[in-house]
């Protein structure tokens, strides 16, 4: 359980954090910036969960992932191989928890209608503070990937978990839309003027 009695400590005044275990890092590090940018995604869709009021369902799988959004983020912040015998086990995402995203994915885009072309980041403002997530969700994704070419010990499943979820950000999205009927299509060449569509 953690226990959070004072909130400043002084101790990365000179610029370096601690992870779960292991030597203290510089705050600019890789491993920081890849949990830090999951920190941030999972921000995102606590702002996004500000417009779910008619849609109970979709804000409840959103607090689901905020915390396993932790769990990723403590799953990175643990560099090193696991010990089994530790006193405390090492937090790690699982592949049941993207095998979760992935039902999730399945349901909610059955009802969707395929898409004829690229749709723009808008619509309700669910929809875009959902892609706005999605975006966030791929930063630290790529930030991930970039973790795991310079540290092999990077959870795979991170990466894993990290890829799905932008993709059901992107479905919901379209759900947020009226499933799909109020998407803003993009309009290729019409350099903004969105009446040449229409």
């Amino acid at each position: 359980m953690v226990k959070l009695n004072r909130i400043y400590t002084r101790t990365g005044d000179t610029g370096t954090t601690s992870l779960v275990r292991g030597p203290r890092r510089a705050k600019y590090d890789l491993r920081v910036e890849a949990y830090g940018t999951v920190d941030e995604a999972n921000a995102s869709i606590g702002a996004a969960r500000i417009h779910t009021g008619s849609m109970p369902k979709i804000d409840m799988l959103l607090g689901r992932i905020q915390n396993d959004l932790f769990d990723v983020g403590s799953d990175l912040a643990t560099p090193g191989l696991d010990e089994p015998d530790a006193q405390y086990p090492t937090l790690r995402i699982r592949p049941v928890q993207t095998e979760f995203l992935e039902k999730q994915i399945d349901h909610y885009n059955a009802d969707l209608a395929p898409l004829t072309s690229f749709i723009l980041p808008a619509g309700t403002p669910l929809a875009a503070a959902l892609h706005v997530a999605r975006t966030v969700t791929r930063r630290a994704e790529r930030i991930t990937v970039e973790l795991a070419a310079a540290e092999s010990d990077t959870s795979p499943e991170a990466v894993r978990y990290l890829n799905r979820l932008s993709d059901l950000l992107f479905v919901l999205a379209r759900v947020a839309n009226n499933n799909g009927a109020k998407d803003v299509l993009w309009i290729p060449g019409s350099h903004g003027d969105l009446k040449k569509g229409g």
